[in-house]
């Protein structure tokens, strides 16, 4: 073989293999899917706030087993009992007990389902309210946006809290009316960023595709511009949890959330800051849960952002 013959073997054989590497890379290139699980799994901030919330919402739905006690019943023999930290504590009780004896590990454990139940079924309604209005902004523009706008900023020029403070001193404190309350106080978020996206989305190619097929707004909207926005919805939608959750304690705290003696953090901190001074614990320990909790669903909610877009972080 002359050299230059085998200079072209070896041009030849290298060209080879680089299409052969090629064709291996395509084969083994990891799908979006397996992309967004590897930055899951190597984000602490997802991973410790997804955990705290996990757990605080396993404690809500088997509240009625892990409690040792009925949250209800009294003993006033055993009335303000130190935690087992304290002096004078009792095992029986492992954080003591409030000013009725009853024990406020199982008050403290059946407080977190009013705020689950709120914290999630609240920001679900006003992400299905908010992200429906938002989408119909966004796609047909025109005299519906201007109204879609309309709505928009009158709810902006609402005080949210007061508004919420009115509602539930009128229509009661049932977490059926809290949860309705607090839905109408968050649907706004969802329909600022989702008009945004909408009107972004509704310039590609799929969506212009889709109409020359002759499909429907509805089913473009749900099959088509719905998908892409989900994760917009799933980050507003673990923020409002922590706000949701806040406000309904705030409410309880005030007295026109959910009404005593129905154990919620918040009831328990109004319930305690007569005796603060004295067993601090009765405030300290909802207060605490109410602060890791909040600063959890913040921390997955930062996670989730960061893993579905990580074009878009700091």
């Amino acid at each position: 073989m002359t050299p230059s013959e085998q200079a072209s073997a070896a041009i030849g054989g290298s060209e080879a293999a680089n299409a052969e590497a090629d064709d291996i890379f395509e084969v083994y290139s990891p799908t979006p899917y397996e992309l967004m699980k590897r930055r899951a799994r190597s984000h602490p901030g997802f991973l410790i706030g997804s955990a705290v919330v996990f757990t605080v919402f396993i404690v809500a739905v088997f509240a009625p087993l892990i409690a040792p006690f009925d949250p209800f019943d009294q003993d006033i023999s055993r009335r303000l009992i130190n935690p087992i930290w304290g002096i004078k504590s009792s095992w029986l009780n492992t954080l003591g007990t409030d000013a009725f004896g009853r024990d406020y590990l199982s008050r403290v454990i059946h407080g977190a389902r009013v705020s689950m139940i709120v914290g999630i079924v609240a920001p679900m309604i006003a992400a299905v309210i908010g992200s429906l209005i938002g989408m119909i902004g966004g796609y047909y523009g025109g005299r519906v946006d201007a109204v879609v706008m309309y709505l928009i900023n009158s709810k902006l020029a609402l005080p949210g809290l007061v508004v919420a403070l009115s509602l539930v001193a009128v229509f009661g404190g049932e977490v059926f009316v809290l949860v309705l309350v607090l839905a109408f106080l968050f649907w706004d978020r969802y329909a600022i960023v989702l008009r945004t996206v909408t009107q972004q989305i509704r310039q590609q190619e799929f969506v212009t595709a889709a109409e020359a097929v002759g499909c429907s707004v509805p089913r473009i909207i749900l099959t088509e511009i719905l998908p892409n926005v989900m994760n917009q919805i799933i980050v507003i939608l673990t923020l409002e949890m922590a706000i949701a959750i806040l406000i309904e304690a705030t409410l309880s705290f005030l007295g026109l959330g959910i009404q005593p003696p129905t154990p919620t953090w918040g009831n328990l901190i109004a319930e305690g800051r007569n005796f603060m001074f004295f067993k601090p614990y009765l405030v300290t320990i909802p207060g605490i849960c109410l602060f890791f909790l909040a600063i959890a669903i913040n921390m997955m909610g930062d996670g989730i952002r960061d893993i579905t877009a990580p074009e878009g972080r700091n």
